[in-house]
């Protein structure tokens, strides 16, 4: 793995807006999106990659089937009035969609720092637009990136032909809706029929079992950019069980998506070589760790207490999780997190974000890669 300097293609924003993709810059005028650089890679490590990946995600639906089978539910922070619901999701085998893991990768194993398995977002970034940056610059290479058949194959998977599918998110978010476009699109081009909604589109009315949109259609089918602890404590949370709605990612996946679930992959899995020791106290670690909330999201209040030092702001608070350090890759005076994507239950594709700062947050620019 290393960092390479490349030139940016002349008219890169157009080219970036002309496949959806037109958040590339920040409000600050910061680029987001980075093709002043790029990130290669060899064979034998996309492999590596790829195999961590899947090996996370088996450890991860184990430790799932371990919270369900001995009600462990207060380890990952799920509220007691909906552990039946997250119960009963995961017995059914409600369908997952997709999934990122947050990976520290210098060439040995890759170490989890995180599972965004709920509401996983540069999608576009790592699907599509870094796939054309690939094709228009180094179109002899290769990218670990098979993320647009496998989504548009898990459609058809999942759901049937004749469904209408309603994609919600906070519409007020630029992002959000840029992303959940995509997904829309990758729905429709498996044939299936998309409508977008805000969440706060989505409603009750009289006898009608499903939740229903403005219109008052039914909504049976929603896959929601959303996290579901803030679903678990909206007013209308406590009804999600008593409707037929089904949502993607389905409830059993807020038992993954917090980070309650690194202490308890580390319990199951003692000395994993993907993972990294962690505990809801820090007494058991030495040396440099990290503090982070259970539930926070884009690098808001992460601390890194030792000998490397580093922290940010943010308004998440409650429970937190202790994980032993671990170095990113370094290179430039920049470090990077790879994002490797699941969908369904395959390996599909991977992303690099890159900072000045050693805490990946949410405007950390989005780097191409390449491997030979």
């Amino acid at each position: 793995m290393k960092r390479e300097n490349s030139i940016p293609r002349e008219n890169w924003q157009a080219r970036c807006e002309e496949v959806g993709f037109d958040f590339h810059t920040t409000i600050d005028h910061h680029p987001y999106w980075n093709e002043s650089a790029c990130y290669a890679f060899t064979l034998d490590e996309i492999e590596t990659i790829e195999s961590a990946t899947l090996e996370l995600q088996r450890i991860c639906l184990e430790a799932v089937d371990y919270v369900v089978s001995n009600q462990a539910y207060g380890e990952v922070g799920i509220p007691v009035q909906y552990e039946g619901l997250t119960a009963e999701s995961w017995r059914a085998q409600e369908p997952s969609l997709y999934g990122r893991f947050d990976l520290a990768f210098a060439g040995d194993e890759p170490k989890l720092l995180e599972y965004n398995a709920d509401t996983p977002t540069s999608l576009l970034e790592a699907a599509v637009v870094q796939w054309y940056w690939l094709k228009d610059t180094h179109p002899a290479k290769d990218q670990f990136n098979s993320l647009h058949e496998r989504l548009i194959d898990r459609w058809r998977e999942v759901s049937p032909a004749d469904e209408l599918i309603h994609f919600a998110c906070n519409t007020d978010s630029h992002e959000d809706v840029g992303n959940i476009q995509y997904l829309m699109d990758t729905a429709c081009q498996a044939d299936r029929t998309a409508a977008l909604i805000s969440m706060k589109d989505i409603g009750v009315q009289g006898r009608c079992p499903a939740f229903v949109d403005r219109s008052l259609n039914p909504i049976r089918r929603c896959f929601k950019l959303y996290p579901w602890e803030w679903m678990f404590s909206e007013t209308f949370g406590p009804q999600v069980a008593g409707r037929t709605t089904r949502f993607m990612e389905p409830p059993w996946k807020s038992i993954l998506s917090n980070k309650g679930i690194l202490p308890l992959l580390w319990k199951l899995y003692p000395h994993h070589p993907n993972l990294l020791a962690a505990y809801r106290e820090p007494g058991p670690l030495s040396g440099t760790y990290v503090e982070k909330p259970m539930h926070s999201r884009e690098g808001a209040n992460i601390k890194i207490v030792g000998d490397v030092q580093a922290q940010t702001a943010g308004t998440y608070g409650g429970p937190m999780v202790y994980q032993q350090y671990a170095p990113l890759f370094s290179s430039d005076g920049k470090s990077a997190v790879i994002g490797s994507w699941i969908v369904g239950a395959r390996a599909a594709g991977m992303g690099v974000r890159e900072d000045d700062s050693l805490i990946t947050g949410n405007v950390s620019r989005f780097v191409p890669h390449y491997f030979s």
